[in-house]
Formats: C-alpha cells, sequence, structure tokens
C-alpha cells in the first residue's frame, strides 16, 4: 500500500501520523513536524518531507502525491519540474541522493554544514553524519582556499569532505573524499 501525501507549499506532508512514522522508520525519510531531532520512529504529528526525497519515493512507488481537493493526483513528471524550480541544479543533485540512497546511506539536507547533503551509515539520532558531500559538476572550478574552507568545516564537526561529480549523460558519479591528517 502506498503512502498518501499532500503537496502543501514546497513540502509533501504525511498526515497520517502511523503512515509517516512506518516511512520514517523504513529510512529516516522525512521530519517529524515541531521534533527538530526525533529519538525514536513513533510520533503522533505529521511527517514532512522535503521534494527531493518525495521523487525518490515517487519514482520507488513508495508514495502518492496529490495537491488541494480540486487539483487532484501529482504525477512524477510534474513533482519533478516543482523540485527543479525550487533547487538550482536539481538533476545533478539527485543524481547523487539517489546514487547514496540505492547504495544504503541516509541522506539529509546538507545546509547547516554549508554543502548539499549530510550523510548517514546508520541514521540521523542512530549515529552522527560521518560525511558532508558537495556537488559539483566536472567543469566546475573548485579553487584550493574552497577545498582548505570545507576541509576546516569537516574537521571542526568531525565529518569527511566529499565532492560529488555526476555525469548524467552515463550516470556515473565519481566521489572525492578528503581525509585530513595532522603531519
Amino acid at each position: 500500500m502506498k503512502v498518501e501525501t499532500e503537496f502543501v507549499e514546497n513540502f509533501l506532508v504525511v498526515w497520517s501520523p502511523e503512515k509517516g512514522s512506518e516511512l520514517y522508520r523504513s529510512g529516516f525519510y522525512g521530519k517529524p513536524l515541531g521534533i527538530p531531532k526525533p529519538k525514536t520512529a513513533d510520533f503522533d504529528v505529521p511527517l514532512i518531507l522535503d521534494l527531493m526525497e518525495g521523487v525518490y519515493l515517487m519514482e520507488k512507488g513508495v508514495i502518492t502525491v496529490s495537491e488541494g481537493i480540486e487539483e487532484g493526483k501529482v504525477g512524477l513528471r510534474r513533482l519533478r519540474t516543482r523540485a527543479k524550480a525550487l533547487y538550482e541544479e536539481f538533476d545533478m543533485k539527485y543524481s547523487v541522493y539517489r546514487d547514496m540512497r540505492d547504495r544504503g546511506l541516509f541522506v539529509t539536507p546538507g545546509i547547516k554544514y554549508g554543502c548539499d547533503f549530510a550523510v548517514y551509515k546508520q541514521g540521523p539520532g542512530v549515529d552522527h553524519a560521518p560525511y558532508m558531500v558537495s556537488v559539483k559538476k566536472s567543469k566546475d572550478e573548485v579553487t584550493a582556499t574552497d577545498i582548505v574552507k570545507a576541509g576546516r568545516l569537516a574537521t571542526t564537526v568531525r565529518k569527511r569532505f566529499i565532492i560529488a561529480v555526476p555525469d548524467l549523460g552515463t550516470e556515473q558519479i565519481r566521489y572525492l573524499i578528503f581525509k585530513w591528517f595532522k603531519a
């Protein structure tokens, strides 16, 4: 059975706390409304999904999306169009998100670290995110100063800094991981 969500503003809402808890438990998807750091997957509030998660879950056949009473069901194409309007370079970032999720990692927005994603091996609330990931085009210029800044931040918050470089033509992604050490 698919989980019903409603498109509200720039998010998807699972109004059923029971279904939201199940979805959260299945892969740490979304955030329970008003609970910034859930300690358990059992909560009695709606679950809020961002559009990146929504596109992934819709592709996997896990959720359906509706928009208001008159609007009806929202298809994958329309959801992707909305996500592209919200996220800069959505296709590129989504390809990295999907690849990491498909590898069994748990991916959350990385805005508080100044990157695209924070990535967990076991899940938020279970372990700390060991990686912070920035998505770049192969033709993007990355200066030594950019790397030093990201490395200093990553070291301060005890994470490894990764640059993900997707090739949308081949669907291959190169991951460049930086490990800092003391001399």
